[in-house]
């Protein structure tokens, strides 16, 4: 599977004016090839194809107005036209209906003023990592890069992004290695369920209890001064654009310790266990409640997407339950269903057996129960075997039909 590998870059004052420089050139091809598209929809002509598109550099160069578009690499303005199809493959796809998840719109024409760029390099661009370490982009030079680990194997690719905080960084494309994944992370009896929540980030059929950091609760006061600062500023002076960056880098601070944190625990996760169980939650219903804030700071979705990654690089098994699934009413020792309970209730009896509940604990060996990860009083699993979630694989109340049916 092919996973990216990020990294700082410091580049010096020349380098982040070419830098500019290649932003801008590939901002100008997207929206000219953008335009092209518009231009032929409007007049109901056919769309002009990649080969035709490509007309938007080699002719372009040769104009007055375009003529500066020759002072940045030619794979940087190519990847930027590759951008243009794939968004209206996206776009298309959506329409028909062949293109899982929210709808896409139609490609926007990108902004000067937008705080993130980014720009690709392929292999054809001749880039390298020079001896001593550096970055080597063709027409910016050798750039610094702050190495936090080695690249398991050659990168295919290397887009250098700008984000809204003022960063730069380059992620790397890797193909990893199936047996150096599998001598890494040797298999492991254990099995694991997991209830997310609020008051505990985590809480696992074992008993454990992961508190919730909760980031952004922690850096409000920050940002809202930070926040307060900047809406004194007058727009478009020098002091708003110096207020916005301390607004961003104060999110950037969180959104990067939120990202650590939910990097750490799922591969621990996967590390400690061959089968997980988790709940498919609805984030987007519960980003609509009164609880919305605390929702986006825990980040389930992101430690979500983590784990099922993670879970099919090492080979382990991820198992999602329907979020219909009723964990919090059903007695994890009898297994009678006692009815819906208020968030407030925390703690309660089965009116079946007398068993004293806690509610995320009880919820997290529900989980565990109905993605077919329990065991008999015997040692032998409920359900015959482990399969590997599927990635569209969403909403499913456990293990597939067919191998229940085995």
């Amino acid at each position: 599977m092919q996973l990216r590998y990020a990294f700082r870059l410091y580049p010096d004052s020349g380098q982040q004016a070419a830098l500019v420089k290649a932003f801008g050139c590939a901002r100008v091809v997207f929206n000219d090839a953008v335009r092209a598209r518009e231009e032929a929809r409007t007049a109901g002509e056919v769309f002009p194809t990649a080969g035709e598109s490509r007309k938007l550099i080699t002719e372009a160069k040769l104009t007055d107005a375009r003529s500066w578009l020759g002072e940045v690499s030619a794979v940087v303005l190519q990847q930027s036209l590759r951008d243009v199809e794939a968004a209206y493959n996206n776009f298309f796809a959506s329409l028909r209906g062949e293109r899982k998840g929210t709808k896409t719109g139609a490609p926007r024409f990108k902004s000067r003023k937008d705080n993130r760029q980014a720009i690709r390099f392929t292999a054809n661009a001749r880039w390298s990592i020079t001896g001593s370490g550096r970055l080597n982009l063709p027409k910016i030079g050798a750039v610094k890069v702050k190495w936090s680990r080695t690249l398991p194997t050659t990168p295919t690719s290397v887009t250098v992004i700008k984000d809204a905080a003022g960063r730069y960084f380059a992620s790397f494309v890797i193909d990893t290695d199936p047996h150096a994944d599998a001598a890494r992370m040797p298999a492991t009896g254990h099995t694991v369920g997991i209830d997310l929540g609020l008051t505990h980030f985590a809480v696992l059929s074992d008993g454990t209890k992961i508190d919730s950091p909760r980031f952004l609760r922690r850096a409000e006061k920050k940002l809202k001064r930070a926040q307060r600062d900047l809406s004194r500023k007058q727009k478009g002076s020098r002091n708003r654009e110096k207020a916005r960056l301390k607004v961003a880098r104060a999110h950037a601070q969180v959104a990067d310790a939120r990202r650590e944190f939910h990097h750490q625990l799922s591969t621990k996760l996967i590390r400690d266990n061959q089968a997980i169980g988790v709940e498919d939650l609805a984030v987007n219903g519960l980003a609509r409640t009164r609880l919305a804030k605390s929702v986006h700071d825990a980040g389930w979705s992101q430690f979500l997407a983590m784990l099922e990654y993670k879970a099919l690089r090492y080979g382990r098994t991820l198992v999602k339950i329907g979020r219909f699934e009723p964990t919090s009413q059903t007695c994890s020792a009898c297994g009678v269903k006692d009815g819906p309970k208020p968030l407030n209730v925390r703690e309660w009896t089965c009116t079946a057996c007398g068993t004293l509940h806690n509610r995320d604990h009880n919820a997290a060996i529900n989980v565990k129960t109905a993605a077919g990860l329990a065991v008999t009083a015997c040692g032998a699993p409920v359900r015959p075997g482990l399969v590997p979630a599927q990635r569209e694989e969403t909403g499913s109340r456990g293990f597939p039909p067919e191998t229940c049916a085995a």
